[in-house]
């Protein structure tokens, strides 16, 4: 006879695969993308079903596929494009970024092995011309970022092409290969898919299905076009701002739209490289002068690699305007003196918007945006990219628990419940951090918000009834008046006008009211208050790490509550073969696969709360390990650790303090009697004492019931 735990293990199957037959018969009835093909999920379909199947190989995809392939999960990717772009795009990796990258065999060492030296991008600098005169600097490079106190890894600066390409590599040696469609290679309906990312593969149709997704994709191969259809059980929206995705499901995007248009003009030069090698190293330059206003992003002096974003007024200008010529007169007027090796390789057009989608998940949670596809930033603060990789580091391991079905299709619900308000939040920030970019020539005696109203007052007042060469006519005298604020005449100390501004905008950089870099109180400390976890209301308000507290606060406070991200402290492994040897307690948590830390001290109740845990975690399939945090100097116990509590199990870790005066207890705002249980991704799910545990069994079950959605 079957034990009563098999019993309700059973019961507890019955009723989940219940509920999820029920949810997507409604799901399937009322989606507006449902046709009768789609119930036949074998009708024209190439290759087997598909787990997961992800549009779009940009970082964020491609992070995705990397995750989802070290846990065991199939999937492939669909890229529209028949290459990868050269253009630079994002270029700034934050802490938490570079914490993921850690986990990915080794990807963060690889990105400061290939960036550039920092000293030769931690500055912006604002100049009325790249060989001219230094208006001022800001250094955005703290001791405490080079002393890895609140992270193991630092900040970097790495062009997005490089990234990716870093990325193409790692997914090479865990088998994932870039495929092109050859018209001559024969398609075999049933040949594998996973671990191939296809170029060349637009997505032009989405299906639901009983079973998932159908996806009808046009595929490119330069000369001719076919379609094709796959089969998958959850899709991931990974294209980009303009998500083909996105548009399909009908989801909208919500906030603010059009806050700038530019052109992007990606050029080499050494000449200008070895010059600002020399005389003014930097990441940023902004330049303002009679003859022209732009932003110089310098990807990588020691290459002559640089970006330039210039503003850009259509209709009255058009995109033909910046011809590669044109382009090099702009530089030439930018730098001071005309440069005779630039080499200008792109020239693109693009909108600044500061939107987030009105939900993450459609299709009974069977599509799923991700990145830019879910939402469009300001590229004030670099938040952009990075909220897209931390987007798929919350998403990969709830995936694998839903197909492994341990848990339910509501885990998937938490990724939206959690992820959205981040991306609110740093849509805030980034348009707080982009107008305060825009201070700096509002103190010059150049207002942008003018600029653009006059540009509107042309677009749609009176002016729309001007010829439109009278247009551009009207509007480039405009801004030639406004550009003449800043002529020397007017911007030097024997002006009082001059006086005055220049003053101004030293009161701006001193008090850290210009655009900022890095903001660690959100970067690392934000907080999910509601999901896959257990929150916890009792906390002192003083560790909390809340976005938008304070727009130029770099205070990053660690804090065990539930939905934080795990706090970083050097610990000491028993089984460490030299006292040099330390970890940071974010490597205690595995990258390879979707396992759940518990963090205890060496007391008998959180013993017993751990053995109760890890039969509850065995009986649900979860992946689990224990970690028991000694205080420092706990040299006796070296010897047997925690074998005699923990058997029979094998999978725990015994470490050490390292620091006498730094207790790990403490950092977590907790008693050395605190239980904390991590997720996969890093992030708190559930913490309390082992004394204000009354029954640890049940409260296993709540607990682990609650994160999976059980």
């Amino acid at each position: 006879m079957p034990s009563m735990a098999i019993v309700s293990r059973l019961r507890r199957g019955d009723l989940f695969f219940s509920r999820l037959r029920r949810q997507l018969a409604v799901a399937v009835a009322a989606c507006p993308f449902t046709s009768s093909a789609a119930h036949d999920a074998g009708t024209g379909v190439s290759g087997p079903h598909l787990p997961v199947l992800i549009v779009g190989a940009g970082p964020v995809g491609l992070v995705l596929s990397m995750l989802l392939t070290k846990f065991g999960i199939k999937c492939a990717v669909l890229e529209k494009s028949l290459s990868f772009s050269r253009h630079p795009q994002a270029h700034f990796i934050n802490n938490r970024s570079m914490e993921i990258f850690r986990k990915l065999d080794g990807l963060a060492e690889e990105i400061e092995s290939s960036q550039p030296p920092v000293d030769l991008w931690r500055k912006f600098i604002y100049c009325t011309s790249l060989s001219g005169s230094i208006l001022g600097s800001v250094d955005h490079m703290q001791p405490e970022d080079f002393e890895k106190v609140n992270s193991p890894v630092c900040v970097a600066h790495l062009s997005q092409y490089k990234l990716v390409n870093l990325l193409l590599k790692k997914l090479e040696k865990l088998g994932m290969h870039v495929y092109r469609h050859d018209p001559s290679d024969d398609w075999e309906p049933d040949s594998p898919l996973e671990k191939r990312i296809l170029m060349g593969h637009e997505c032009t149709s989405i299906q639901p299905t009983n079973e998932g997704v159908i996806v009808t994709a046009r595929v490119h191969n330069g000369t001719t076009l076919e379609e094709r259809r796959l089969h998958c059980s959850i899709l991931i929206a990974s294209d980009g701002a303009r998500s083909t995705i996105r548009r399909l499901v009908g989801v909208e995007m919500k906030g603010e739209r059009g806050l700038q248009e530019l052109i992007s003009v990606h050029f080499m030069s050494m000449d200008l490289g070895n010059f600002l090698l020399k005389n003014r190293p930097g990441m940023l330059f902004f330049v303002f002068n009679q003859d022209a206003i732009g932003v110089l992003v310098a990807h990588h002096l020691e290459q002559g690699e640089f970006v330039l974003q210039i503003p850009y007024y259509p209709p009255q200008q058009n995109y033909q305007d910046f011809s590669p010529q044109a382009c090099e007169k702009i530089i030439s007027k930018l730098v001071g003196w005309a440069l005779q090796d630039v080499q200008v390789l792109d020239i693109k057009p693009w909108v600044m918007h500061a939107e987030v989608a009105e939900k993450y998940l459609t299709c009974n949670n069977r599509v799923i945006l991700v990145g830019d596809a879910a939402h469009r930033f300001p590229p004030a603060g670099g938040f952009g990219m990075n909220t897209g990789i931390q987007d798929v580091h919350n998403i990969a391991w709830k995936i694998f628990y839903f197909l492994k079905e341990v848990a339910s299709s509501s885990v998937l619900q938490t990724y939206e419940s959690e992820r959205r308000p981040i991306a609110i939040s740093n849509t805030n920030l980034s348009v707080e951090n982009f107008k305060a970019a825009m201070s700096v020539p509002s103190a010059l005696g150049l207002d942008p918000t003018v600029a653009n109203s006059v540009h509107r007052a042309i677009n749609t007042g009176l002016g729309s009834i001007i010829p439109k060469n009278m247009q551009k006519a009207v509007l480039e005298g405009i801004f030639s008046v406004g550009r003449a604020q800043l002529s020397d005449y007017v911007l030097n100390e024997k002006n009082p006008v001059g006086v005055m501004r220049l003053e101004k905008l030293k009161r701006i950089f001193a008090e850290g009211k210009s655009l900022q870099l890095q903001f660690p109180a959100h970067d690392l400390g934000f907080c999910y208050k509601e999901g896959a976890l257990v929150a916890d209301t009792s906390e002192n308000t003083q560790y909390c790490n809340r976005a938008g507290s304070g727009r130029v606060s770099r205070e990053y406070i660690p804090t065990g509550r539930p939905g934080s991200r795990l706090p970083h402290m050097h610990v000491k492994p028993f089984t460490a073969a030299s006292t040099e040897e330390t970890l940071s307690t974010l490597d205690l948590v595995s990258g390879d696969k979707p396992e759940f830390l518990l963090i205890i001290a060496p007391l008998k109740a959180s013993y017993h709360i751990a053995r109760v845990i890890l039969t509850k975690a065995e009986e649900l399939r979860v992946l689990l390990k224990v970690c028991v945090v000694w205080p420092h100097c706990s040299c006796q116990s070296r010897s047997t650790g925690s074998r005699a509590e923990l058997e029979p199990w094998k999978n725990y870790i015994d470490v050490e303090e390292c620091k006498k005066d730094r207790s790990w207890w403490d950092m977590c705002c907790l008693t050395n009697k605190g239980v904390l249980l991590v997720r996969p991704d890093e992030h708190i799910a559930w913490r309390t004492e082992s004394d204000r545990v009354a029954d640890a069994v049940s409260e296993a079950e709540k607990v682990l019931s609650r994160v999976l959605g059980l």
